[in-house]
């Protein structure tokens, strides 16, 4: 009655008692008399034969080269128009153009700079505007109702501290038209 159960038996595969105070038997170590059979061993192929040529480098380098400083060139000048935009010059100048009779006479209303679509939607500022060297010489398109012309300015300061002395301050209209802005104006 007290003896190994069912499950036990076919679980060990005896049908002897374990007790918890016997010490389980080591297994048996099986000893070998030779040494194992080697594994296949295949030698190198015999085929003496030249390496492929690698594919050389340069092109990629050069054509990674290129794309980097062609946009490092445009970000330049995309940054300089923007700030040649934004200067206090640019923004007297519009004002004046916008509130000229000749100029609302040649090109209409609504006066303004002509945007360009590679710039999305800002305007191409040619020229430099320095105004610690004292010296600024700008064109660029402008555009009305009626019509479109090119406004060029330019402006000097002789000394520091002196103002500023206007040379040029034209637009020329795209039919031909030359209208010269008032330098009392300024």
């Amino acid at each position: 009655m007290y003896g190994p159960s069912r499950s036990s038996q076919l679980r060990y595969g005896i049908a002897q008692r374990l007790y918890a105070t016997e010490i389980p038997k080591q297994p048996q170590s099986e000893t070998f008399s030779a040494p194992s059979k080697p594994r296949q061993y295949y030698t190198r192929p015999n085929v003496h034969r030249e390496l492929p040529q690698l594919k050389s480098r340069w092109p990629v380098i050069l054509a990674a080269g290129t794309l980097g400083v062609t946009a490092w060139a445009a970000f330049y000048l995309y940054a300089a128009n923007q700030e040649k935009l934004s200067s206090s010059v640019m923004k007297q100048v519009m004002n004046i153009v916008k509130e000229d009779p000749q100029i609302k006479e040649t090109l209409g209303e609504a006066i303004r700079p002509e945007p360009q679509w590679y710039l999305n939607g800002d305007p191409w500022i040619e020229g430099t505007i320095n105004m610690l060297q004292g010296h600024v010489d700008v064109s660029f398109r402008v555009k009305g109702h009626k019509g479109a012309g090119t406004l060029y300015f330019t402006s000097v300061r002789k000394a520091k501290g002196e103002p500023f002395t206007i040379l040029r301050f034209k637009i020329i209209a795209d039919d031909g038209t030359d209208i010269h802005v008032p330098v009392t104006q300024v």
